[in-house]
């Protein structure tokens, strides 16, 4: 007997192998974006220009700011934010272990140590407790990140450390709320979003960086272009000759026009894309709870003022329980045509970081623990109610139930 005929014994399984498979985290791609794109590229500007400035604007409205910065990636905006506050070597940084590996990096880039501590078990979120326990004369900064669109308690911490600046990889929660109902963007000394194309908000590869400190935020947006003083849009658009200086040695992070094209529309219906994901994770959790061998974070789309991102849906895996490992899990979904992703994989027990820190594992189990178990399914508004369906079956086939 077969792999395949070993964990599919049930009737359902050949219907499913023979649909189209769902790609993890395809992003739904409209109309508008495709002809704001043919617009720009007919407009023959296609680098950071008035379409970057005009995305930038409207983004800052919506995650609660006033001024934003674009950038090529969520990875250069949180090492922009780190940079502008001058963090480099000698420093910590202290962050957590639930999330990609670019959160990490950001700090190694600077010349700092990420000072990894453990997460709540309700949310997957920086333990408060824990980060003010590894507070030290050395901490420049504390890197927060809102796990899967949780909200992270950036109230609490900036409440225990009002003098360590505070930067949120918001990556996973453009559209989350706190508690009192503020956006995303208004905790925080800075605030980096991702629009990578699983993200909520798509423009293939981008971020941005939104601050209250506007001093902040123009440094970094000279930083963000190779530290010149005077950006391309400025310098080209007047149709006057205009010097420029090299204040900093700066990077090349800057968005694109192309990008800020999807972008635009991306955000226009933002709040649309984010009640789609909510009715799929609605019918995933009433779905997932009834599984013996799945567990899922208690958390819901909206709790008082309080709201989530829904940028992941991750099971907990109980995997003795459902028969298999993830390597299994992963495959025979995959066959299935079920696209998966691993979110995540403790940034402490990678090898460079175990190695170069000494780190190990039972050194911060609540976030071991939920990396152990995770597994992410597709989660998108480009999917029907229909393919949820389609999912919540083939993982029924998968972990001995149904």
């Amino acid at each position: 007997m077969t792999l395949q005929e070993e964990r599919f014994p049930s009737s359902r399984a050949p219907g499913l192998l023979e649909l189209e498979p769902i790609i993890f985290g395809a992003p739904f791609i409209g109309e508008e974006e495709i002809a704001e794109v043919v617009d720009t590229l007919r407009s023959g500007w296609l680098g950071t220009g008035p379409k970057t400035k005009l995305f930038e604007s409207l983004f800052a409205r919506y995650v609660g700011q006033e001024q934003a910065v674009a950038t090529n990636s969520c990875t250069a905006a949180l090492h922009l934010s780190l940079d502008a506050l001058d963090v480099g070597p000698g420093d910590e940084v202290i962050t957590t272990p639930l999330t990609f590996v670019a959160t990490a990096n950001a700090i190694e880039h600077c010349g700092a140590t990420p000072v990894f501590v453990d997460v709540r078990p309700h949310d997957g979120n920086l333990d408060p407790e824990q980060v003010a326990a590894a507070v030290t004369p050395r901490t420049k900064a504390i890197l927060a990140v809102h796990y899967c669109g949780a909200p992270a308690d950036v109230h609490a911490l900036q409440r225990a450390h009002p003098h360590i600046p505070i930067v949120v990889d918001a990556a996973h929660a453009i559209e989350a709320r706190y508690e009192d109902g503020s956006a995303s963007g208004t905790a925080g000394t800075l605030v980096a979003y991702s629009f990578y194309v699983t993200k909520n908000l798509v423009t293939g590869e981008g971020g941005m960086v939104v601050s209250a400190d506007p001093d902040l935020l123009q440094k970094i947006r000279i930083r963000s272009l190779h530290g010149l003083d005077n950006d391309a849009w400025k310098r080209y658009s007047s149709g006057v000759y205009a010097e420029y200086e090299v204040d900093y040695p700066g990077f090349k992070y800057n968005m694109t026009d192309l990008q800020a094209s999807l972008g635009l529309h991306q955000l226009k219906r933002i709040e649309e894309s984010w009640l789609a994901r909510c009715r799929l994770w609605n019918q995933y959790t009433h779905a997932f709870e009834a599984m013996p061998s799945v567990s899922l974070l208690p958390l819901s789309p909206v709790q008082g003022k309080q709201r989530h991102a829904l940028h992941l849906f991750t099971l907990l895996i109980d995997w003795k329980e459902a028969g298999l490992d993830r390597s299994e899990l992963v495959t025979d979904l995959h066959r299935l045509g079920i696209g998966t992703g691993w979110h995540f994989r403790a940034v402490h027990l990678h090898r460079y970081y175990s190695k170069k820190y000494g780190l190990a594992r039972g050194m911060l189990p609540v976030a071991e623990g939920i990396s152990e178990r995770s597994i992410s399914i597709p989660l998108s508004a480009a999917l029907t109610e229909s393919d949820a369906e389609r999912i919540i079956m083939a993982v029924a086939e998968t972990v001995n139930y149904g």
